[in-house]
């Protein structure tokens, strides 16, 4: 048996494009991904289709498997002689237990790594346009913990020397002690006009910020509801914010917008949205699976240098056809000197991943659009076509250019089948909070999502790519309050812009 090993990981505050190289290196070739809450839906993309996925996490009191439990567990795993990657919040050293994961660990033999996380006692502030430390204010900074042992009688914080130290003080985990901790500072010697801050959710679409001082902030807190996750800041620092907010002034901050699509396919429209400011929830409605008839498959790709065409109608079927492509040939040349259609830019740029170019792209990106283009530029009259398609696309482009003459062959690369799980929590977030916008870029997408059967609140918009997805939603019972102009990942992002601000 091969030796196991662990990396306890730090996984940052929540924006993924604040985690290590390191970090996603380890979740690339991990075989178990134990995670925590918090952690963003960008990081469970990067696991190993076979990876197993263990959910752990832990929201205030709210804890999914007992600290023990866990430790046990990766132990286990790791024993077993597979890749664990414990995936936690912030910096798995900074309040996260991460020391006495890793000391039993070692007591059990097990071979581990340490791969540290930006914490969110800098980055909280830094999104929330506070600098920790600045020259006009203080030179000094310290970090304590505002939720301590459970188990102990009295406070391990030192209030008197808490109060005296100069510079920036923050503490995590605290909002529930919030107004204990201001009031013991300010009963040790603190000015109780010292401003602080209070950061939610920091560097997620989420985020929220209150600011007031150490006499005022708990009745704030109070009277906004503001819980937990937040990280505090204490000290003049606190006043930057004013000119330096730059993270909560994005066009979507604060608007809740679901995606709805494949597992692995999310990240691009969740990109765009999360760029500018927008809390998104990846809903995977639909998994991707091979056809029933794989042979068959195989079989049409491996004799693709004989068409005239090759037509692709979804990046779906660009990706499974070259996986497929690349299992039969080694040289990208065996491809022949086949022409290449796409039915949009957003396929186009999938088949360039593979450094092939596109030679025909219709003006509008949907079946008939594709078929217009072969009408308008092309001549096809007996010309072989080879169209890569999935299991349920219409047939609107088989008709079509077997109506121009075309010899038009079928390979079905892939089917789509619905996905149940819900290994972020979004569905429970959707069913709970509600959103601003739910998103759909296709038509089984749409079909899928509302056979979960979740609750829908009336206030809740909807945004469709284009005009299938949108009829398709009508059938449904659910008109599309807006359609993308253009029907790419682009005019769906300024759709969703435009219902957000007719709404406010």
């Amino acid at each position: 048996m091969n030796a196991g090993i662990c990396y306890l990981v730090g996984a940052g505050p929540g924006d993924a494009g604040l985690v290590t190289l390191k970090a996603k290196e380890c979740i690339e070739k991990a075989d178990v991904l134990v995670y925590d809450a918090l952690i963003a839906d960008e990081f469970l993309r990067w696991a190993k289709p076979d990876c197993e996925l263990i959910y752990v996490g832990k929201r205030a009191a709210n804890h999914a498997v007992a600290q023990q439990d866990t430790n046990e567990l990766l132990v286990e795993k790791a024993l077993e002689g597979k890749v664990v990657v414990r995936l936690k919040g912030g910096d798995p050293t900074m309040f996260g237990r991460g020391g006495e994961e890793a000391g039993c660990l070692a007591k059990a033999g097990v071979r581990f790594e340490m791969v540290p996380g930006i914490s969110s006692a800098i980055a909280g502030p830094a999104y929330a346009g506070i600098p920790v430390t600045h020259r006009d204010h203080c030179s000094q900074l310290t970090v304590f913990t505002g939720h301590e042992d459970p188990t102990k009688d009295e406070s391990r914080l030192d209030y008197a020397q808490l109060a005296k130290a100069g510079g920036t003080k923050i503490f995590l985990m605290g909002v529930k002690r919030l107004r204990l901790i201001c009031d013991a500072l300010v009963e040790h010697g603190a000015e109780p006009s010292t401003p602080i801050a209070l950061v939610r959710w920091a560097t997620t679409g989420n985020q929220k910020t209150i600011e007031g001082t150490l006499a005022s902030i708990a009745d704030i807190a109070e009277e906004q509801n503001f819980k937990a996750p937040a990280v505090a800041i204490i000290g003049d620092v606190v006043k930057e914010r004013e000119n330096l907010n730059w993270y909560e002034g994005r066009p979507l901050h604060g608007k809740k917008v679901v995606v709805t699509r494949t597992r692995s396919q999310a990240s691009e429209l969740s990109k765009q949205l999360n760029e500018l400011g927008a809390d998104v929830l990846e809903i995977p409605t639909i998994k991707i699976e091979h056809p029933d008839d794989k042979q068959e498959f195989v079989e049409g790709v491996g004799q693709v240098h004989t068409y005239d065409w090759l037509v692709f109608s979804s990046p779906n079927g660009v990706e499974r056809f070259f996986e497929a492509f690349f299992s039969v040939y080694d040289d990208a040349r065996s491809i022949g000197g086949v022409r290449i259609a796409a039915v949009g830019p957003g396929t186009a740029k999938k088949v360039n991943e593979y450094r092939l170019a596109v030679d025909l792209i219709p003006e509008t990106f949907v079946a008939e659009g594709l078929v217009q283009a072969f009408a308008d530029k092309e001549h096809i009259e007996n010309q072989t076509v080879l169209w890569v398609r999935g299991a349920e696309a219409r047939d609107t482009i088989s008709q079509g250019l077997s109506a121009l003459g075309a010899i038009v062959d079928e390979c079905i690369a892939y089917k789509t089948v619905p996905e149940f799980d819900d290994p972020n929590g979004a569905k429970e977030r959707f069913a709970t909070e509600g959103a601003d916008v739910v998103t759909f870029v296709s038509s089984s997408a749409a079909k899928h999502f509302f056979a979960l059967n979740m609750p829908w609140d009336e206030s809740c918009k909807v945004a469709s790519i284009g005009p299938v997805t949108s009829a398709t939603l009508e059938v449904i019972g659910k008109k599309a309050d807006i359609q993308a102009e253009p029907h790419n990942i682009e005019g769906l992002v300024e759709a969703v812009v435009q219902l957000c601000s007719e709404s406010e």
